[in-house]
Parts: C-alpha cells; sequence; structure tokens
C-alpha cells in the first residue's frame, strides 16, 4: 500500500514513517526539512521517497499524491503557546495548507485520510474527566481553533466528496527524536533543562494535569486506524490517565538520580488546567491501547540519548 506522510522530516511523522516502513507499505515523505529526523536506516529504505513539498503548492500537492491509498495529515506550522500571537498565520499556513492537501486527496481518489488533530486544546477547558469525544469543544488558544476547523472540513469532504477521513485527537506525546532545546512539549523542554542544570519552569503552582503518551503508542494508533472498518470517525488517543506537572519532575528526578531546581512562574493564558483523554472509543473500536507507562517511556528517552 502507497502511503503519504505530511510533516514526515518531525517527530511523530519520523516514528510514523519507520512504523509504516516495518509494516511494509510504500511511503512518500512530505515535508519542509526532509529528511529532517527520519532516521538513517529508513532514508536508504528503497520503500521510502523524500518530497520537499509545500502545502501551499497545491499542483505539487496533487503530483504528490498520485497513487496515494492512505494520506497521514501531521504538518503543522505552529505551536499552541505561539498561535495566539499571530492567528492569522496559523490560519495561513495551517488551515488554507490542509485544505489544499484535502483537494489533492479528493482529485486523485485516496482511500483514506487520517488527520493528526490536538487532544490536548480543542476541547479547552473541560466540564468533565477524562474528555469524551463528546465533549464540547472550546478552545482557547488558536492553534486548537485552527485545528478544530480542519477537523470541519475532513467531515465536510466526508460528507461532500465521499473521502474516508478519520482524526486522532492525540494527548501529549513524547519520546526518542524529540528535540530538547525546543519549546514544544513538556517533557523534553524540562529534560534538556534538567541536562544543562537549568532551572525547570513551570506557569502556576505545578497542579496542572496533563496527559502524556508514548510516541510508538500514537504510531500504534495511527496504523490501527488504517485498517479500522467501522462507523465512528474521531478518536481520542492518549493514555488515559493525567499526570501533574510536579509528578513529572518527580519522575524525572528518578531517572535522572538528583533534584531539579524549579521555577514557579505566573499561570499563562493559553494553559488548560487539566487535560486527560477518554480512550474508551480507541480501545473499543481500534483495538488499540497504550502499551508504554511514562516512567517507562522516560527511561526509553533518556536512554536514547545515551545511545
Amino acid at each position: 500500500m502507497q502511503a503519504v506522510v505530511t510533516g514526515a522530516s518531525g517527530f511523530i511523522g519520523s516514528h510514523l514513517v519507520d512504523g509504516l516502513l516495518a509494516a511494509g507499505y510504500r511511503v512518500k515523505a512530505l515535508g519542509r526539512n526532509l529528511p529532517g529526523l527520519i532516521g538513517p536506516e529508513a532514508q536508504f529504505n528503497p520503500n521510502l521517497s523524500l518530497s520537499p513539498v509545500s502545502l501551499s503548492d497545491r499542483l505539487a500537492l496533487q503530483q504528490a499524491l498520485e497513487g496515494a491509498e492512505v494520506v497521514f495529515h501531521l504538518a503543522s506550522g505552529s505551536l499552541p503557546q505561539s498561535s495566539n500571537r499571530d492567528p492569522h498565520a496559523d490560519v495561513q499556513v495551517n488551515l488554507l495548507g490542509s485544505l489544499n492537501l484535502l483537494e489533492a486527496a479528493r482529485l486523485n481518489e485516496v482511500n483514506r485520510f487520517v488527520m493528526v488533530s490536538s487532544g490536548g486544546t480543542v476541547y479547552g477547558i473541560p466540564s468533565a474527566v477524562p474528555i469524551p469525544e463528546t465533549h464540547p469543544t472550546n478552545p482557547i488558544c488558536s492553534y486548537g481553533i485552527t485545528k478544530l476547523a480542519i477537523e470541519k472540513y475532513v467531515a465536510l469532504y466526508r460528507q461532500l466528496h465521499g473521502l474516508d477521513g478519520l482524526i486522532l485527537r492525540v494527548a501529549n506525546p513524547f519520546g526518542p527524536r524529540q528535540r530538547l532545546d525546543a519549546a514544544q512539549g513538556v517533557v523534553p523542554v524540562f529534560l534538556g533543562k534538567a541536562l544543562r542544570h537549568e532551572p525547570l519552569q513551570i506557569w502556576g503552582d505545578g497542579t496542572t494535569v496533563r496527559d502524556f503518551l508514548n510516541v510508538a503508542d500514537v504510531v500504534a494508533a495511527l496504523l490501527a486506524a488504517v485498517v479500522y472498518q467501522g462507523e465512528e470517525t474521531l478518536f481520542n488517543i492518549g493514555s488515559g490517565q493525567g499526570i501533574s506537572l510536579n509528578q513529572l519532575i518527580v519522575l524525572l528526578e528518578r531517572q535522572l538520580k538528583r533534584s531539579l531546581q524549579v521555577e514557579y512562574l505566573p499561570s499563562r493564558g493559553c494553559d488548560v488546567p487539566t487535560n486527560v483523554l477518554c480512550i474508551d472509543r480507541a480501545r473499543r473500536a481500534l483495538d488499540w491501547k497504550p502499551q508504554i507507562p511514562v516512567e517507562e517511556g522516560l527511561r526509553r528517552l533518556c536512554d536514547s540519548l545515551n545511545g
């Protein structure tokens, strides 16, 4: 089967490329900075081709998707914490680019379109925890609003054109290959600062709760979505359990075998106090569940830095 992955040069995308190749797919990797995080073994795999196509280039996208049976849409040009500073760019890059991709998928009669959405931002401040897929969606950042809009267009293309689109609202993924010097992802940010012996900055009192999920479990969910044949079109993908930032620091201290310095700062308006996803639907319909506990995932991440 021919698969196309947008955002393939990034953290989740590069792991998905590995998973697809291991499962016997022919993969076309689309990304801005290829090969990016795609590993050497995958780069030399004859079933992988790299295509530096921008989502703003409609014609190039249409050509890139020729022969594709499944498209995984992971590309994103903004971060939750920065999106509110420039919502115009968020819409221009992410929403319009996604529309270009959907249209290319329609024109090429793609069998399945799998979108990775944001389980951490589309719901906003929850009224129930864990959060089911039926929970109201009231994002408090532009990133979440844009992700939700893309979801709606995926549903629209299903209704108007019969494009078989599935949406996976993924929690907070972490694992090997995440940049420790970047601003995205609590786990790599904290770990990077800890390894540099810098204070860990927490906005608020550290009781903020997040749903952390190992990237290998994310890839397993994406592969399960390809073969899914049921009626559901929207799935939460998380651990189903919450960990506070203070608890995460304790786990990191246990892994690094030393105390860490923490600096508490005023809360930010874009931060949801609690986010834990209900994953009952994915367990039941996709026959998927997370396999790697957070502490084991942290150990694997630290081991990858040493190897």
